[in-house]
């Protein structure tokens, strides 16, 4: 029931669309996700008729596969008799927070993937805990049951341990539990799989997901969820059909959080199908649609037929708090592993990013070779740089900054809510951690089953470096999620232990000889034979200063030894390496990293010796 502005009672009729199902997936890397996918997909014709569609149509890039992250949702639509069902896959962890609830939004059921072997990963902890406080039922599948050691009745007890612990209703706990072999595209509802299909998973869906709900006789309703680009349609506003129907050419109102509110005609209208997308005629209540022609659409916009509507209450989009200036690759080695270094294929790429990607902000830093690129948070920038790099881009990037705004006569810095959830035995080493970065403990909930969650006020700047600090201390059985909270005057010095460094002094290639001379005085970054350039950072330094060093020194001819290499070689500690976010934290002021299709190094901002701007 509604009031009316008389004060009547109307009486509002709801009405369900039994031919729509919208379920959101849910998995850890390797459980199994993108293989039962595709034998859906299979069973149900999609594949057979579409045979150039890729293997795995719900994987990752491999650069946030490499993290164990899906970063970005992706969605599939497959007919089972007359019931269209929706996949909205998940981002696989919280580093992307903001993302997962967009995508929860337009779901009513999410399917719980676990591998029977390894059990639930502590990963998926945030995700299944968002969708259980938006009252979304799971199904659970345990994947490769093939697998010769699995265990599936101590993996059911594991997942229902879990959510008990994230406060699962009764309705939420008592959940199907269905045993497959995506493989083989066989699915039960016990243990002994024998012959069959997919099938009793398929029914499960249309029994346990609720059909979407809508008011009778109400007009076009959506709120864009995400943003899409196509080279012909353009941008694509990307969401769920709250009610009413919508055509092709059908004029709209696009309405802004703050109440704005501007009139568009629709390009386009697209429908999911399979993995992509087709053109349709008409869209209902809970289609999930692709829409072209709306001018400066944004995430969490309202879109409706009507000429004066209400804004839908606002989605909620993270801010930016970190920010890096990646700029033209200037380095003597530039050019020689990637074809896109010059400044113009950089802003294409980035200005294409931000098409897409809501999550990033780019601006101009008033020099023509240089960007700035704020986002979340390291993790976030890091899979940005790595796409771009293995998609033939060279350049250099900077130490990450947080995001200052002008206060009342002071800057004020970005405090965020930090929640941490791990093994109670690591709790009294993390909190202390966290103090030292100048968070402050707020709740801490132990419900008893050995793992502890507790949530901190801390400054975006005290989150530089702290995740891989963080994993590290908990045996990478850790859980970090962080959201946005407001802007603050800083809240103190935050201790940092910067070592020094080492620098090239010349250009050359590193020898086995240098190497182990320079060894003692702390550890090395390069191999024998690598190429070095005059301003490369070659190794930290074990005290507080910078030295520049010869690596590239040989042993003076005419030595006794003739075993001299190889006794060099044996005496030799390996190398340290470092994936692209510890080479961000490492970085000092004055230093960046060059990035490169092959490789990275870090280097000197200013090359040569005289230019340094750096205390030694």
């Amino acid at each position: 029931m509604e009031k009316a502005g008389t004060g009547e009672v109307r009486v509002v009729a709801q009405e369900t669309r039994e031919n729509i199902r919208n379920l959101a997936i849910l998995s850890h890397v390797d459980h199994g996700k993108t293989t039962l996918v595709d034998a859906l997909l299979w069973q149900t014709a999609i594949l057979r008729e579409h045979p150039d569609l890729p293997d795995a149509v719900l994987a990752a890039p491999e650069a946030a596969r490499e993290k164990a992250v899906s970063s970005m949702p992706r969605m599939v639509s497959l007919d089972y008799g007359p019931v269209t069902i929706n996949i909205l896959d998940t981002p696989g962890r919280a580093d992307f927070g903001s993302e997962v609830q967009r995508t929860l939004q337009m779901a009513d059921g999410i399917l719980y993937v676990v591998d029977a072997h390894e059990g639930p990963s502590p990963r998926n902890r945030f995700v299944l805990e968002q969708a259980l406080m938006d009252g979304l039922a799971p199904i659970v599948v345990l994947s490769k049951m093939d697998h010769p050691h699995a265990r599936p009745g101590e993996v059911v007890e594991e997942i229902r341990g879990i959510l008990a612990d994230l406060d699962a209703s009764e309705r939420q706990l008592d959940f199907p539990v269905l045993f497959c072999d995506a493989l083989h595209g066989v699915c039960s509802p016990s243990p002994d799989l024998g012959r069959g299909s997919l099938r009793p998973l398929l029914q499960t869906i249309l029994e346990t997901v609720p059909a979407p709900k809508y008011e009778a006789g109400d007009s076009f309703r959506m709120q864009v969820a995400a943003l899409e680009y196509d080279d012909f349609l353009g941008r694509l506003a990307i969401g769920r059909v709250l009610g009413g129907r919508l055509e092709p050419d059908q004029e709209i109102s696009r309405c802004t959080p703050e109440g704005e509110v501007f009139r568009s005609r629709l390009a386009g209208l697209c429908r999911a199908r399979g993995m992509g997308l087709t053109e349709v005629r008409e869209a209902g209540p809970g289609d999930l649609v692709a829409l072209s022609g709306i001018q400066a659409v944004r995430i969490g916009d309202t879109l409706s037929g009507e000429t004066s509507p209400e804004p839908l209450p606002p989605l909620r989009v993270d801010r930016s708090t970190i920010s890096i200036v990646v700029s033209r690759n200037d380095s003597p080695t530039a050019g020689q592993d990637g074809p896109h270094t010059s400044p113009a294929a950089l802003r294409e790429r980035l200005w294409r990013e931000i098409l897409t990607n809501a999550a990033i902000e780019v601006d101009e830093t008033g020099q023509a070779d240089s960007f700035r690129i704020a986002g979340r948070d390291e993790l976030q920038l890091a899979i940005l740089i790595e796409m771009m790099r293995r998609e033939g881009y060279e350049m250099l990037v900077s130490r990450p900054e947080i995001v200052v705004q002008a206060g009342e006569g002071e800057s004020c810095e970005p405090v965020e809510t930090l929640m941490l959830d791990c093994a109670e035995q690591y709790c009294g080493v993390v909190t202390q951690k966290v103090e030292a970065r100048q968070g402050k403990l707020t709740r801490m909930v132990n419900h008893g089953t050995g793992r502890a969650r507790g949530e901190f006020r801390i400054p975006s700047r005290g989150l530089i470096g702290f995740r891989n600090e963080y994993l590290s201390d908990t045996r990478g059985t850790g859980i970090m999620n962080h959201i946005f909270e407001a802007y603050e005057p800083a809240l103190g010095e935050i201790p940092t232990h910067r070592a020094g460094i080492m620098v090239a002094d010349r250009p050359g290639r590193a020898t086995a000889f240098a190497i182990e001379h320079l060894q003692s005085r702390g550890s090395i970054f390069v191999s024998p034979g690598d190429a070095v350039y005059e301003g490369m950072i070659v190794g930290e330094n074990s005290t507080a200063s910078e030295i520049r060093v010869d690596i590239t020194k040989v042993r003076r001819k005419g030595s006794l030894d003739p075993d001299a290499p190889a006794q060099e070689r044996a005496g030799l500690i390996p190398p340290r390496f470092m994936s692209l976010e510890q080479a961000l934290e490492f970085l000092d002021e004055d230093c960046v990293v060059e990035v490169t299709p092959r490789v990275f190094r870090l280097r000197k901002r200013k090359l040569k010796a005289g230019q340094d701007t750096r205390n030694s």
